[in-house]
């Protein structure tokens, strides 16, 4: 199996359905695993959670249940996939934990235009005085990549089942954004 192929696996059917559950309860739609390199297998999934506090976005919460209940993993041989590009936090989380990678499925606008939360894009602007994609996807802490990179270098046949899986995935999050959406006014989290 691919990497490509396992972290779209991992993302439907891993950290998906932990995402279903936190729509359903108010929250935000990003979510992240934590897996190893060496066999690529799951080490940890989650969701997001500001409910319970707004800086759960899905990777720090990834981040805070992985050191709860796993020790004596190093970071250089793990691989932190998120679902959507972090946000400088979250980003400053991975890097903070030591991990020298991370994957993203969704792009920091797509999170602003088919999901309706520019906040990541905003602050980057505001903050750090960057445009879209301004930071440096590769430097001296970590190296990024966009998933979708990683399945248009895959070969057929194994790209378009990659593709297929990918159109499904996005449905549904598209799904998951709708009802965050359309209840978002309801919860209680600063920068919904």
């Amino acid at each position: 199996m691919t990497i490509a192929a396992r972290l779209l696996d991992v993302i439907e059917h891993d950290i998906l359905p932990l995402t279903e559950k936190g729509v359903a309860a108010g929250n935000k739609v990003f979510g992240a695993a934590i897996l190893r390199k060496s066999d690529l297998s799951l080490v940890i999934a989650e969701t997001n959670n500001e409910l319970e506090n707004p800086l759960w976005h899905g990777e720090v919460h990834t981040l805070k249940r992985f050191y709860e209940r796993t020790s004596g993993i190093s970071t250089k041989d793990l691989i932190f996939l998120s679902t959507h590009e972090p946000c400088t936090m979250c980003m400053s989380a991975i890097t903070w934990a030591g991990f020298d990678n991370f994957y993203s499925f969704f792009s920091h606008e797509d999170s602003r235009d088919a999901f309706a939360i520019p906040h990541d894009l905003k602050i980057l602007k505001e903050v750090f005085g960057l445009e879209p994609g301004g930071y440096r996807r590769s430097n001296a802490f970590w190296n990024s990549y966009f998933i979708a990179d990683l399945v248009e270098s895959e070969h057929e046949p194994l790209r378009a089942e990659l593709r297929a899986q990918t159109a499904r995935v996005k449905a549904a999050y598209q799904r998951l954004s709708n009802s965050y959406q359309s209840g978002k006014a309801e919860n209680n989290i600063p920068l919904a």
